[in-house]
Protein backbone atom coordinates (compact mmCIF):
# COMPACT_ATOMS: atom_id res chain seq x y z
CA UNK A 1 0.00 0.00 0.00
CA UNK A 2 1.42 3.40 -0.66
CA UNK A 3 2.11 5.55 1.85
CA UNK A 4 1.03 8.83 0.28
CA UNK A 5 -2.61 8.58 1.31
CA UNK A 6 -2.16 10.37 4.71
CA UNK A 7 -4.36 7.72 5.97
CA UNK A 8 -5.91 8.80 9.29
CA UNK A 9 -7.96 5.51 10.25
CA UNK A 10 -6.72 2.29 8.25
CA UNK A 11 -9.30 -0.36 7.34
CA UNK A 12 -9.26 -2.18 10.71
CA UNK A 13 -8.41 -0.03 12.84
CA UNK A 14 -11.01 1.38 15.32
CA UNK A 15 -11.81 5.13 16.45
CA UNK A 16 -12.42 5.91 20.48
CA UNK A 17 -16.31 5.65 21.01
CA UNK A 18 -16.86 9.22 20.66
CA UNK A 19 -15.25 9.82 17.88
CA UNK A 20 -17.01 6.50 16.22
CA UNK A 21 -20.34 7.85 16.97
CA UNK A 22 -19.34 11.46 14.70
CA UNK A 23 -17.65 9.85 11.63
CA UNK A 24 -20.49 6.78 11.73
CA UNK A 25 -22.95 9.91 12.12
CA UNK A 26 -21.12 11.74 8.66
CA UNK A 27 -21.66 8.39 6.85
CA UNK A 28 -25.36 8.46 7.62
CA UNK A 29 -26.07 11.71 6.44
CA UNK A 30 -23.99 11.05 3.17
CA UNK A 31 -26.42 8.16 2.56
CA UNK A 32 -29.40 9.21 4.21
CA UNK A 33 -31.35 11.52 1.10
CA UNK A 34 -30.48 8.96 -1.21
CA UNK A 35 -31.45 5.95 0.74
CA UNK A 36 -35.08 7.50 1.62
CA UNK A 37 -36.23 9.01 -1.66
CA UNK A 38 -36.44 5.64 -3.70
CA UNK A 39 -38.50 3.94 -1.46
CA UNK A 40 -40.80 7.00 -1.62
CA UNK A 41 -40.80 6.94 -5.38
CA UNK A 42 -41.62 3.16 -5.56
CA UNK A 43 -43.89 2.85 -2.57
CA UNK A 44 -41.94 0.95 -0.50
CA UNK A 45 -41.27 1.68 3.27
CA UNK A 46 -38.50 4.21 4.11
CA UNK A 47 -38.03 2.91 7.37
CA UNK A 48 -37.09 -0.74 5.86
CA UNK A 49 -35.14 1.02 3.36
CA UNK A 50 -33.17 2.19 6.19
CA UNK A 51 -32.87 -1.05 8.14
CA UNK A 52 -32.18 -3.19 5.07
CA UNK A 53 -29.79 -0.84 4.01
CA UNK A 54 -27.70 -1.22 7.41
CA UNK A 55 -28.13 -5.01 7.49
CA UNK A 56 -26.97 -5.27 4.21
CA UNK A 57 -24.34 -3.46 4.91
CA UNK A 58 -23.12 -5.29 7.82
CA UNK A 59 -24.16 -8.55 5.56
CA UNK A 60 -21.39 -7.37 2.91
CA UNK A 61 -18.69 -6.60 5.57
CA UNK A 62 -18.55 -10.26 6.92
CA UNK A 63 -18.47 -11.40 3.45
CA UNK A 64 -15.56 -9.27 2.07
CA UNK A 65 -14.28 -10.53 5.19
CA UNK A 66 -14.07 -7.29 7.09
CA UNK A 67 -11.54 -5.19 4.00
CA UNK A 68 -13.71 -3.29 2.08
CA UNK A 69 -14.76 0.06 3.94
CA UNK A 70 -18.21 0.55 1.70
CA UNK A 71 -21.84 1.35 2.50
CA UNK A 72 -24.79 -0.06 0.70
CA UNK A 73 -27.71 1.73 0.36
CA UNK A 74 -30.37 1.86 -1.99
CA UNK A 75 -30.33 1.29 -5.81
CA UNK A 76 -31.43 4.13 -7.95
CA UNK A 77 -31.05 2.00 -10.80
CA UNK A 78 -34.04 -0.44 -9.96
CA UNK A 79 -36.61 2.72 -9.22
CA UNK A 80 -38.71 2.44 -12.80
CA UNK A 81 -38.62 -1.77 -13.21
CA UNK A 82 -40.24 -1.58 -9.60
CA UNK A 83 -42.35 1.16 -10.06
CA UNK A 84 -43.66 -0.43 -13.80
CA UNK A 85 -43.75 -4.24 -11.94
CA UNK A 86 -46.11 -2.99 -9.42
CA UNK A 87 -48.54 -1.32 -11.87
CA UNK A 88 -49.60 -4.38 -13.18
CA UNK A 89 -52.18 -6.21 -12.13
CA UNK A 90 -51.89 -9.12 -9.95
CA UNK A 91 -47.87 -8.56 -9.02
CA UNK A 92 -47.78 -5.10 -6.64
CA UNK A 93 -44.84 -4.30 -4.40
CA UNK A 94 -44.41 -7.75 -2.72
CA UNK A 95 -44.48 -9.27 -6.19
CA UNK A 96 -42.18 -7.08 -7.50
CA UNK A 97 -39.55 -7.36 -4.87
CA UNK A 98 -39.29 -11.50 -6.20
CA UNK A 99 -38.12 -9.56 -9.60
CA UNK A 100 -35.30 -7.73 -6.83
CA UNK A 101 -34.66 -11.07 -5.32
CA UNK A 102 -33.87 -12.35 -8.99
CA UNK A 103 -31.12 -9.51 -9.04
CA UNK A 104 -30.09 -10.18 -6.56
CA UNK A 105 -29.65 -13.73 -7.59
CA UNK A 106 -27.45 -12.81 -10.40
CA UNK A 107 -25.11 -11.22 -8.55
CA UNK A 108 -24.63 -14.30 -6.89
CA UNK A 109 -24.28 -15.98 -9.84
CA UNK A 110 -21.53 -13.91 -11.61
CA UNK A 111 -19.53 -13.73 -8.28
CA UNK A 112 -19.38 -17.52 -8.88
CA UNK A 113 -18.86 -17.41 -12.19
CA UNK A 114 -15.92 -14.91 -11.60
CA UNK A 115 -14.24 -17.31 -8.82
CA UNK A 116 -14.55 -19.83 -11.59
CA UNK A 117 -13.57 -18.25 -14.72
CA UNK A 118 -12.54 -14.32 -14.06
CA UNK A 119 -12.95 -11.42 -15.18
CA UNK A 120 -12.60 -11.42 -19.06
CA UNK A 121 -15.93 -13.02 -20.12
CA UNK A 122 -17.69 -10.21 -18.00
CA UNK A 123 -15.94 -7.78 -19.96
CA UNK A 124 -16.80 -9.03 -23.25
CA UNK A 125 -20.47 -9.22 -22.13
CA UNK A 126 -20.91 -5.82 -20.39
CA UNK A 127 -19.12 -3.23 -23.20
CA UNK A 128 -19.86 0.62 -22.83
CA UNK A 129 -21.59 1.14 -25.85
CA UNK A 130 -24.25 -1.42 -23.83
CA UNK A 131 -23.72 -0.55 -20.97
CA UNK A 132 -24.10 3.88 -21.24
CA UNK A 133 -27.37 3.63 -23.41
CA UNK A 134 -29.15 1.39 -20.89
CA UNK A 135 -27.92 3.46 -17.75
CA UNK A 136 -29.26 6.71 -20.13
CA UNK A 137 -32.51 4.80 -20.44
CA UNK A 138 -32.57 4.51 -16.64
CA UNK A 139 -32.68 7.93 -16.02
CA UNK A 140 -35.08 9.51 -19.36
CA UNK A 141 -37.29 6.88 -18.23
CA UNK A 142 -38.01 8.15 -15.10
CA UNK A 143 -38.20 11.83 -16.08
CA UNK A 144 -42.50 11.84 -15.99
CA UNK A 145 -42.30 10.60 -12.87
CA UNK A 146 -39.59 13.65 -11.45
CA UNK A 147 -42.14 16.09 -13.54
CA UNK A 148 -45.68 14.65 -12.47
CA UNK A 149 -44.38 14.69 -8.98
CA UNK A 150 -42.66 18.17 -8.98
CA UNK A 151 -46.14 20.00 -10.90
CA UNK A 152 -48.96 18.58 -9.26
CA UNK A 153 -50.74 18.49 -6.23
CA UNK A 154 -51.14 14.86 -4.82
CA UNK A 155 -54.18 15.33 -3.84
CA UNK A 156 -55.79 16.18 -6.84
CA UNK A 157 -53.13 14.75 -9.24
CA UNK A 158 -53.33 17.90 -11.29
CA UNK A 159 -51.00 21.23 -11.80
CA UNK A 160 -50.43 23.55 -9.12
CA UNK A 161 -48.07 26.08 -8.72
CA UNK A 162 -47.80 26.27 -5.09
CA UNK A 163 -46.42 22.45 -5.46
CA UNK A 164 -44.32 23.35 -8.52
CA UNK A 165 -42.87 25.88 -7.18
CA UNK A 166 -41.54 23.91 -3.79
CA UNK A 167 -40.05 21.59 -6.40
CA UNK A 168 -38.34 24.72 -8.10
CA UNK A 169 -36.88 25.54 -5.19
CA UNK A 170 -36.04 22.49 -3.73
CA UNK A 171 -33.74 21.82 -6.85
CA UNK A 172 -32.16 25.48 -7.45
CA UNK A 173 -30.97 24.67 -3.22
CA UNK A 174 -29.86 20.97 -4.15
CA UNK A 175 -27.67 22.86 -7.08
CA UNK A 176 -26.66 25.22 -5.34
CA UNK A 177 -25.13 23.40 -2.72
CA UNK A 178 -23.96 20.42 -5.33
CA UNK A 179 -21.84 23.16 -6.59
CA UNK A 180 -20.92 25.94 -3.95
CA UNK A 181 -20.28 23.14 -1.05
CA UNK A 182 -17.06 22.21 -0.24
CA UNK A 183 -15.46 19.43 1.80
CA UNK A 184 -17.99 16.96 3.25
CA UNK A 185 -20.98 19.04 2.82
CA UNK A 186 -20.77 18.64 -1.10
CA UNK A 187 -21.42 14.94 -0.26
CA UNK A 188 -24.86 15.89 0.92
CA UNK A 189 -26.40 18.12 -1.62
CA UNK A 190 -29.78 16.34 -1.56
CA UNK A 191 -30.08 16.46 2.74
CA UNK A 192 -29.41 19.86 1.91
CA UNK A 193 -31.91 20.20 -0.87
CA UNK A 194 -34.84 18.16 0.73
CA UNK A 195 -34.62 20.06 4.28
CA UNK A 196 -34.46 23.56 2.45
CA UNK A 197 -37.73 22.35 0.35
CA UNK A 198 -39.11 20.83 3.66
CA UNK A 199 -38.76 24.33 5.51
CA UNK A 200 -40.77 26.24 2.41
CA UNK A 201 -43.33 23.60 2.58
CA UNK A 202 -43.86 23.80 6.46
CA UNK A 203 -44.08 28.15 5.09
CA UNK A 204 -46.62 27.12 3.35
CA UNK A 205 -49.08 24.97 5.04
CA UNK A 206 -48.43 22.24 3.39
CA UNK A 207 -46.84 19.74 6.00
CA UNK A 208 -49.33 17.98 8.44
CA UNK A 209 -47.60 17.02 12.00
CA UNK A 210 -50.86 14.90 13.68
CA UNK A 211 -48.65 11.34 12.74
CA UNK A 212 -45.47 12.25 13.80
CA UNK A 213 -47.32 13.54 16.94
CA UNK A 214 -49.26 10.33 17.35
CA UNK A 215 -46.25 7.72 16.61
CA UNK A 216 -44.65 5.37 19.23
CA UNK A 217 -40.72 6.31 19.57
CA UNK A 218 -39.95 2.87 19.25
CA UNK A 219 -42.12 0.80 16.32
CA UNK A 220 -41.93 -2.47 14.39
CA UNK A 221 -42.01 -0.80 10.70
CA UNK A 222 -44.26 -2.31 8.38
CA UNK A 223 -42.04 -5.30 6.66
CA UNK A 224 -43.48 -6.35 2.89
CA UNK A 225 -42.67 -9.80 2.33
CA UNK A 226 -41.59 -10.81 -0.73
CA UNK A 227 -44.16 -13.50 -2.40
CA UNK A 228 -44.68 -16.03 -5.33
CA UNK A 229 -47.78 -13.95 -7.41
CA UNK A 230 -50.88 -16.08 -7.83
CA UNK A 231 -49.96 -17.60 -11.26
CA UNK A 232 -46.02 -18.48 -12.37
CA UNK A 233 -46.50 -16.02 -15.66
CA UNK A 234 -46.74 -13.23 -13.17
CA UNK A 235 -44.01 -13.65 -11.18
CA UNK A 236 -42.03 -14.54 -14.37
CA UNK A 237 -42.80 -10.95 -15.56
CA UNK A 238 -41.79 -9.43 -12.31
CA UNK A 239 -38.42 -11.21 -12.95
CA UNK A 240 -38.19 -10.62 -16.87
CA UNK A 241 -38.66 -6.51 -15.90
CA UNK A 242 -36.18 -6.34 -13.12
CA UNK A 243 -33.23 -8.88 -13.48
CA UNK A 244 -31.55 -7.64 -16.33
CA UNK A 245 -30.76 -4.56 -14.29
CA UNK A 246 -28.30 -6.39 -12.30
CA UNK A 247 -25.78 -6.64 -15.25
CA UNK A 248 -25.91 -2.34 -15.20
CA UNK A 249 -25.90 -2.33 -11.29
CA UNK A 250 -22.56 -4.90 -11.79
CA UNK A 251 -20.95 -2.61 -13.64
CA UNK A 252 -21.23 0.61 -11.28
CA UNK A 253 -20.70 -1.63 -8.35
CA UNK A 254 -16.83 -2.41 -10.07
CA UNK A 255 -16.97 1.38 -11.23
CA UNK A 256 -16.65 1.72 -7.27
CA UNK A 257 -14.77 -1.29 -6.00
CA UNK A 258 -12.21 0.69 -8.64
CA UNK A 259 -12.68 4.52 -6.93
CA UNK A 260 -12.13 3.49 -3.53
CA UNK A 261 -9.21 0.70 -4.18
CA UNK A 262 -7.61 4.16 -5.81
CA UNK A 263 -8.82 5.76 -2.40
CA UNK A 264 -7.14 3.51 -0.07
CA UNK A 265 -4.43 2.70 -1.84
CA UNK A 266 -5.17 -1.33 -2.24
CA UNK A 267 -7.04 -3.00 -4.90
CA UNK A 268 -9.91 -4.52 -3.68
CA UNK A 269 -10.78 -6.16 -6.87
CA UNK A 270 -7.99 -8.56 -5.99
CA UNK A 271 -8.02 -8.94 -2.04
CA UNK A 272 -10.99 -9.95 -1.19
CA UNK A 273 -11.61 -10.09 -4.84
CA UNK A 274 -14.56 -8.88 -7.19
CA UNK A 275 -16.56 -12.28 -6.45
CA UNK A 276 -16.45 -11.68 -2.75
CA UNK A 277 -17.58 -8.26 -3.53
CA UNK A 278 -20.05 -8.70 -5.86
CA UNK A 279 -21.85 -11.54 -3.28
CA UNK A 280 -21.80 -9.61 -0.52
CA UNK A 281 -24.10 -6.88 -2.73
CA UNK A 282 -25.86 -9.58 -4.30
CA UNK A 283 -26.99 -11.01 -0.66
CA UNK A 284 -27.49 -7.66 0.48
CA UNK A 285 -29.89 -7.27 -2.37
CA UNK A 286 -31.71 -10.50 -1.45
CA UNK A 287 -32.07 -9.94 1.96
CA UNK A 288 -33.76 -6.51 1.19
CA UNK A 289 -36.44 -7.61 -0.47
CA UNK A 290 -37.10 -10.50 1.21
CA UNK A 291 -38.19 -7.65 4.03
CA UNK A 292 -39.66 -5.26 1.67
CA UNK A 293 -36.49 -2.73 1.00
CA UNK A 294 -35.53 -2.00 -2.40
CA UNK A 295 -32.22 -3.64 -3.99
CA UNK A 296 -28.78 -2.26 -2.81
CA UNK A 297 -25.52 -1.08 -4.18
CA UNK A 298 -22.64 0.35 -2.86
CA UNK A 299 -22.76 4.15 -2.57
CA UNK A 300 -20.42 6.90 -4.29
CA UNK A 301 -21.18 9.45 -1.56
CA UNK A 302 -20.06 6.96 1.19
CA UNK A 303 -16.91 6.77 -0.67
CA UNK A 304 -16.50 10.59 -1.10
CA UNK A 305 -16.56 10.52 2.97
CA UNK A 306 -13.27 8.36 2.74
CA UNK A 307 -12.01 10.01 0.25
CA UNK A 308 -12.13 13.73 2.13
CA UNK A 309 -11.75 12.32 5.66
CA UNK A 310 -9.25 9.51 5.10
CA UNK A 311 -11.17 7.85 7.50
CA UNK A 312 -11.39 4.21 6.14
CA UNK A 313 -12.06 2.07 9.02
CA UNK A 314 -14.76 -0.80 8.30
CA UNK A 315 -15.70 -0.20 11.91
CA UNK A 316 -16.86 3.12 10.76
CA UNK A 317 -18.76 2.33 8.34
CA UNK A 318 -20.25 -1.02 10.11
CA UNK A 319 -21.47 1.75 13.04
CA UNK A 320 -23.28 3.71 10.20
CA UNK A 321 -25.20 0.69 9.60
CA UNK A 322 -26.06 0.31 13.05
CA UNK A 323 -27.08 3.74 13.13
CA UNK A 324 -29.51 2.92 9.97
CA UNK A 325 -30.72 -0.14 11.71
CA UNK A 326 -31.82 1.61 15.20
CA UNK A 327 -33.57 4.99 13.19
CA UNK A 328 -35.35 2.42 10.77
CA UNK A 329 -37.25 1.10 14.22
CA UNK A 330 -37.98 4.26 15.38
CA UNK A 331 -41.54 5.48 14.88
CA UNK A 332 -40.95 9.31 14.88
CA UNK A 333 -38.27 9.13 12.64
CA UNK A 334 -40.33 6.91 10.24
CA UNK A 335 -43.47 9.51 10.75
CA UNK A 336 -41.37 12.80 9.76
CA UNK A 337 -39.67 10.70 6.81
CA UNK A 338 -43.49 10.45 5.56
CA UNK A 339 -44.33 14.47 5.82
CA UNK A 340 -41.86 15.15 3.40
CA UNK A 341 -44.14 16.27 0.70
CA UNK A 342 -44.57 14.60 -2.87
CA UNK A 343 -42.96 18.19 -4.53
CA UNK A 344 -40.08 18.31 -2.41
CA UNK A 345 -38.93 14.67 -4.02
CA UNK A 346 -39.85 15.64 -7.20
CA UNK A 347 -37.27 18.32 -7.03
CA UNK A 348 -34.87 16.17 -5.93
CA UNK A 349 -35.62 13.74 -8.64
CA UNK A 350 -35.52 16.00 -11.37
CA UNK A 351 -31.38 16.31 -10.62
CA UNK A 352 -31.34 12.87 -9.99
CA UNK A 353 -32.87 11.30 -12.64
CA UNK A 354 -30.92 13.51 -15.19
CA UNK A 355 -27.96 12.74 -13.47
CA UNK A 356 -28.34 9.11 -13.71
CA UNK A 357 -29.32 9.58 -17.55
CA UNK A 358 -25.78 11.86 -18.09
CA UNK A 359 -23.46 8.98 -16.49
CA UNK A 360 -24.60 6.78 -19.16
CA UNK A 361 -23.45 9.62 -21.78
CA UNK A 362 -20.47 10.46 -19.72
CA UNK A 363 -19.26 6.71 -19.86
CA UNK A 364 -19.55 6.75 -23.39
CA UNK A 365 -17.24 9.72 -23.71
CA UNK A 366 -14.74 8.28 -20.88
CA UNK A 367 -14.60 4.95 -23.10
CA UNK A 368 -14.15 7.08 -25.97
CA UNK A 369 -17.35 4.71 -28.13
CA UNK A 370 -16.80 5.44 -31.78
CA UNK A 371 -20.08 6.30 -32.99
CA UNK A 372 -18.50 6.47 -36.50
CA UNK A 373 -18.43 2.91 -36.53
CA UNK A 374 -22.30 1.44 -37.39
CA UNK A 375 -22.36 -0.77 -35.09
CA UNK A 376 -22.04 1.06 -31.89
CA UNK A 377 -24.19 3.85 -33.21
CA UNK A 378 -26.74 0.68 -34.08
CA UNK A 379 -26.47 -0.93 -30.94
CA UNK A 380 -27.07 2.15 -28.83
CA UNK A 381 -29.69 4.06 -30.84
CA UNK A 382 -31.65 0.42 -30.86
CA UNK A 383 -31.40 0.62 -26.85
CA UNK A 384 -32.49 4.27 -26.55
CA UNK A 385 -35.79 3.70 -28.72
CA UNK A 386 -36.87 0.96 -26.97
CA UNK A 387 -36.02 1.87 -23.46
CA UNK A 388 -37.70 5.11 -23.48
CA UNK A 389 -40.21 4.28 -25.91
CA UNK A 390 -41.22 1.91 -24.04
CA UNK A 391 -41.28 -0.65 -26.15
CA UNK A 392 -42.41 -4.34 -24.68
CA UNK A 393 -42.69 -8.28 -26.16
CA UNK A 394 -46.49 -9.37 -25.42
CA UNK A 395 -46.20 -13.66 -24.68
CA UNK A 396 -49.21 -15.59 -24.34
CA UNK A 397 -50.34 -15.59 -20.55
CA UNK A 398 -49.97 -12.04 -19.54
CA UNK A 399 -46.04 -12.20 -19.66
CA UNK A 400 -44.23 -9.38 -20.72
CA UNK A 401 -40.46 -8.33 -21.51
CA UNK A 402 -41.03 -4.40 -21.38
CA UNK A 403 -38.81 -1.16 -21.83
CA UNK A 404 -35.68 -0.92 -19.62
CA UNK A 405 -35.23 -4.87 -19.62
CA UNK A 406 -36.08 -5.56 -23.13
CA UNK A 407 -33.65 -2.96 -24.10
CA UNK A 408 -30.83 -4.47 -22.42
CA UNK A 409 -31.67 -7.91 -23.59
CA UNK A 410 -31.64 -6.17 -26.89
CA UNK A 411 -28.75 -4.51 -26.65
CA UNK A 412 -26.68 -7.81 -25.31
CA UNK A 413 -27.74 -9.35 -28.13
CA UNK A 414 -27.00 -7.33 -30.87
CA UNK A 415 -23.35 -6.74 -29.01
CA UNK A 416 -22.97 -10.26 -29.54
CA UNK A 417 -23.90 -10.85 -32.87
CA UNK A 418 -22.82 -7.85 -35.07
CA UNK A 419 -19.28 -8.18 -36.94
CA UNK A 420 -16.59 -5.71 -35.30
CA UNK A 421 -16.77 -6.94 -32.17
CA UNK A 422 -13.32 -6.82 -31.55
CA UNK A 423 -12.29 -3.84 -33.35
CA UNK A 424 -15.13 -2.04 -30.86
CA UNK A 425 -13.55 -3.42 -27.98
CA UNK A 426 -10.25 -1.83 -28.78
CA UNK A 427 -11.14 1.37 -27.03
CA UNK A 428 -11.78 0.04 -23.56
CA UNK A 429 -13.96 -1.23 -21.46
CA UNK A 430 -16.07 -0.89 -18.00
CA UNK A 431 -13.55 -1.90 -16.30
CA UNK A 432 -10.79 0.64 -17.53
CA UNK A 433 -12.14 3.74 -15.92
CA UNK A 434 -11.59 4.77 -12.03
CA UNK A 435 -14.94 5.85 -11.45
CA UNK A 436 -18.15 5.44 -10.97
CA UNK A 437 -21.20 4.95 -13.04
CA UNK A 438 -23.64 6.31 -10.21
Amino acid sequence: MSQDHHIVLDVHERPTPGLWIILSAQHLFAMFGATILVPFLTGLNPSVALISSGVGTLLYIICTRGKIPAYLGSSFAFIGPIIAASQIEGIGSAGALVGCISAGLVYVVVSILIHLFGVKWLMRLLPPVVVGPVIMVIGLGLASVAINMAMNNPATNEYSTVHFSVALVTLFITIACSVFMRGVFALIPILFGITGGYLLSLSLGLIDFSQVAAAPLFVVPDFTFAFISEGSILTITAVALIAPVAFVTIAEHIGDQMVLSKVTGRNFLEEPGLHRSLLGDGLATILAALIGGPPNTTYGENIGVIAITRVMSVFVVGGAACIAVVFGFMGTVSALIQTIPVPVMGGVAILLFGVIASSGMRMLIDRRVDFGMKRNLIIASVILVIGIGGAFIQFPGDFKIAGMALATIVGLVLNLILPGRDAAEAGGSIFSQEEPAE
